[in-house]
């Protein structure tokens, strides 16, 4: 799970109130239970210190909520009397979270905005292909690519000029192959896409995954279901394409795990994996965390620790804080911190279900995976 979206509330310095929000229903009961609700949060932010022009920015924001555009809810958050971000939730949260505090509340985010991969999907047939990005949020068009439009069709007969004729339609096969796939590798560098399926042609589709580079044909699945026509969606195309997403997602999470197992702290050769508030912490300053591994039961989640103005400016104890250039840094939740560090640095964020609570999870529920290995400390 990327972080970027969280850009606008990394250069601001706060305090914060954050809200998650679920409208309810479209109707008239709906809509009261929604004005109680956006009562009841404003009260909530009043009574933890929150400002009058925030608290209003908050009130206006939710009132203005659509449950038919917002069905799971959104999250927002504000400072110095403006919603500085709203976005979409993927799921609703089980009754709704208001706090005004240091940092932005940001945890809750890993569960209700989900992490489940983002899929490029390329329909292909042997004249072109139509890309679409499916995420949480719902598909959007992606891009498309037509090629040679003749010839693309064999004959049954076999005197020479027709198998002449045949081997120019392989060679139109060919050639569109390559040019869907040059076109579908720059779609998938541009894009936020974690895997690619590919759909439609039978012929077609192996012939374009094998004309991927090798980077982009690793993450490439295909399936059988559906095609590039209109109308030739179906049930078990969507049943398809959601199970290479959740494949995807597992693997991605077993090699995380087997790459932190490997290589965290506890032996007498360099690491590239930490575990612990203190030894994560040491990375996010140093802008060394490539993924941040999160087990949302973990008790440290919500360990204290200290934050100055920059997401770098994080540490263990406020002695060590009143170090790192900031004169005036707050106490702060752990988990919030962190995934403010990650957000600034492009660090990834993987959320460790509780069904793979193994022995490899990490110390206290945080742990990190580093872009460069280091010795460790003899301390």
């Amino acid at each position: 799970m990327r972080l970027s979206f969280l850009q606008p509330l990394l250069d601001r310095p706060g305090p914060w109130a954050t809200v998650y929000f679920d409208p309810g229903q479209a109707d008239e009961s709906g809509a009261k239970r929604r004005e109680l609700s956006v009562r009841e949060i404003c009260r909530t932010l009043e009574e933890e210190g929150a400002d009058e022009p925030t608290i209003a920015a908050v009130r206006d924001g939710l009132t203005g909520l659509s449950p038919a555009e917002n069905p799971a809810g959104r999250v927002l958050f504000a400072t110095g009397g403006e919603v500085v971000l709203s976005h979409r939730l993927s799921r609703r949260p089980q009754g709704e979270i208001a706090s005004w505090s240091a940092l932005p509340r940001l945890t809750p985010l890993l569960e209700l905005c989900g992490q489940d991969p983002v899929s490029l999907v390329a329909y292909i047939d042997r004249t072109g292909a139509d890309f679409e990005l499916r995420a949480d949020s719902g598909p959007e068009e992606s891009g498309h690519v037509e090629g040679r439009q003749w010839p693309v069709h064999r004959t049954t007969t076999s005197d020479w000029s027709e198998r002449h004729f045949q081997l120019k339609v392989e060679n139109t096969w060919e050639h569109n192959a390559a040019e869907i796939a040059e076109k579908l590798t720059a779609a998938y560098e541009g894009s936020n896409a974690d895997l690619i399926v590919l759909v439609g042609d039978p012929r077609e589709r192996p012939a374009v995954r094998d004309k991927l580079p090798e980077a982009v044909r690793a993450v490439t699945v295909e399936t059988e279901h559906g095609g590039r026509a209109a109308g030739s969606g179906s049930a078990a195309l969507e049943e398809a394409i959601e199970n290479a997403r959740q494949e995807h997602l597992h693997r991605r999470i077993d090699e995380a795990l087997d790459r932190f197992r490997a290589g965290r702290v506890g032996t007498d050769r360099p690491t590239d994996a930490v575990e612990g508030v203190p030894a994560v912490v040491d990375a996010a300053r140093e802008h060394r965390i490539d993924t941040l591994l999160v087990w949302p039961d973990g008790p440290d989640l919500h360990r204290e620790m200290w934050a100055g103005t920059d997401p770098d400016q994080v540490a263990v104890r406020r002695t060590d804080a009143d170090a790192l250039g900031d004169g005036d840094p707050v106490s702060v939740r752990a988990d919030d911190a962190l995934l403010r560090s990650a957000a600034a640095t492009s660090a990834d964020v993987l959320i460790i279900p509780s069904e793979e609570a193994r022995d490899d999870v990490p110390a206290g529920g945080l742990g990190a995976l580093l872009r460069w290995t280091y010795e460790p400390s003899a301390t």
